[in-house]
């Protein structure tokens, strides 16, 4: 069994708790408590959150753990609370940090020298104040050792599901992301940014052309062929798209493209020519060329930084 402990503390954010269905549903699909969750703070008791309600705790004692979970606050962080992160190391075989909660082992010193990440809107603060690490701002989960951290929000739910994948594999993993209903678990390498998010369609008529587009990306997708999809001359089509996306179709679609072939250049071992036939560019230079312009390095580049999979014909 696993013993997992949450360290709560005054102002802690309760969505890093989210993770812990992860768990359960694990234990559901095991059959068995693989997982042995409870909830601790420096003295135990209750814990006020920052949403207001209060969570039972138990106080740390310095038995062993096999992951301790620790969140953030949108609050100052508290140095009782650092200092009792700090020697988390002594008893905790991994340690993770949702969210937020990578400032706090940052304020430790626990990810000095580490690859991290967390949430896009503190990233920068966080390789401001603390140079020793490697912070990668567009990543959804970076695991650097026993160091584990991830993006915002729901990001913690990917986190998670690798963790139930390195301790109990691939099939159980999958298992329990369909049980919560999760499309596909996004692998760390990911950015944190989605094409469809950013281009916001205001309308269900352009949201399904989007659809179609991604789904469909190794067609031509020309003006004409999104059109008909939205039931509109090309003229209004291309007029509607623009003044709901604020981009041209041909620039929306590029970026879809790129998304994809970002995905599989991080995610799997394909040959850049086959990552480029997936992903629907004509040829890996027209893809290397898109690469340059949106990213500033080439695909290669990308892969290696996120430490996907190598192809020798690279």
């Amino acid at each position: 069994m696993r013993k997992v402990g949450f360290i709560l503390h005054p102002g802690y954010s309760p969505m890093t708790l989210a993770i812990s269905t992860v768990f359960e549903i694990a234990n559901l699909h095991s059959g068995e408590e693989v997982y042995d969750m409870r909830m601790i703070s420096r003295y135990g008791g209750p814990v006020r959150t920052s949403a207001g309600f209060e969570i039972m705790t138990s106080p740390i004692d310095g038995s062993p753990l096999d992951l301790l979970v620790v969140g953030g606050t949108m609050d100052a962080i508290g140095q009782d609370v650092v200092a009792i992160v700090r020697d988390a190391p002594a008893y905790a075989r991994r340690i993770a940090a949702p969210c937020v909660g990578a400032l706090v082992l940052a304020e430790a010193g626990l990810l000095d020298g580490r690859r991290a990440t967390t949430h896009w809107m503190y990233a920068r603060e966080m390789a401001a104040r603390f140079p020793l690490i490697k912070v990668e701002e567009d990543r959804i989960f970076i695991a650097d050792g026993p160091i584990w951290t991830s993006a915002g929000m729901t990001a913690g739910i990917d986190l998670a599901l690798a963790i139930v994948e390195e301790d109990l594999g691939n099939e159980a993993a999958r298992a329990v992301g369909r049980k919560m209903v999760v499309y596909h678990r996004r692998s760390g390498g990911q950015s944190q940014f989605s094409t469809l998010l950013e281009l916001e369609p205001k309308s269900d008529r352009m949201q399904t052309v989007l659809t179609f587009a991604r789904r469909n990306l190794t067609s031509r997708l020309s003006v004409e062929d999104l059109a008909e999809v939205a039931h509109l001359s090309p003229r209004q089509f291309s007029r509607a798209f623009q003044s709901e996306t604020g981009q041209s179709p041909a620039k929306a679609i590029e970026n879809l493209r790129l998304e994809a072939a970002r995905t599989l250049m991080e995610d799997s071992a394909h040959p850049i020519d086959v990552v480029a036939r997936q992903a629907g560019f004509v040829d890996r230079d027209r893809m290397r060329r898109a690469f340059l312009r949106a990213y500033g390095q080439p695909p290669q580049a990308l892969r290696r930084a996120a430490g996907g999979p190598r192809h020798n014909s690279l």
